[in-house]
């Protein structure tokens, strides 16, 4: 498994920011590579994207939702990955984002662009990305703010 770790300021408020982490169905918006994310509950998202080239889709599961927090993941099919989003007040109108990911490349090419970084710049591009889209805006596009307790069984 590789980590990558990210973190970025954006200057909107904790809840606008955590409001619009939580429209995943936006990501293709701003997130490179990612072609579509699909809400199919509170907890599980299908996504499609493309890696290296190569189009991938898999499964994810929330494991902990905490609004105005953190958002923790992992993938319940295809490649391998999970991770945590917190979000930290900096100051009224500033908050700063922080993204721990674990993901597991597969093949000669994905591990390639593993060992050069390819990843780890593509996710600090998202951040970026993620800061002008929603400083540009000014407010998010939508919200989720229930609870996703830790401990909850996982239900299929």
């Amino acid at each position: 498994m590789s980590t990558i770790e990210k973190s970025i300021e954006v200057n909107v408020p904790v809840r606008t920011a955590y409001n619009q982490w939580t429209q995943f169905e936006e990501w293709p918006s701003f997130m490179e590579g990612i072609k579509e994310v699909r809400q199919l509950d509170d907890k599980h998202q299908h996504w499609r994207a493309e890696i290296g080239g190569i189009d991938k889709e898999w499964d994810a599961e929330i494991a902990e939702q905490i609004p105005d927090q953190r958002i923790a993941w992992h993938s319940t099919s295809g490649t391998p990955n999970g991770g945590v989003v917190t979000f930290h007040r900096i100051s009224d109108d500033t908050t700063r984002v922080m993204l721990q990911m674990d993901y597991e490349p597969h093949g000669i090419v994905e591990n390639v662009g593993d060992m050069l970084g390819v990843l780890s710049r593509r996710v600090e591009g998202d951040l970026e990305r993620f800061k002008d889209f929603i400083e540009a805006r000014g407010k998010e596009t939508g919200a989720w703010r229930g609870s996703i307790p830790q401990d909850q069984q996982t239900r299929h």
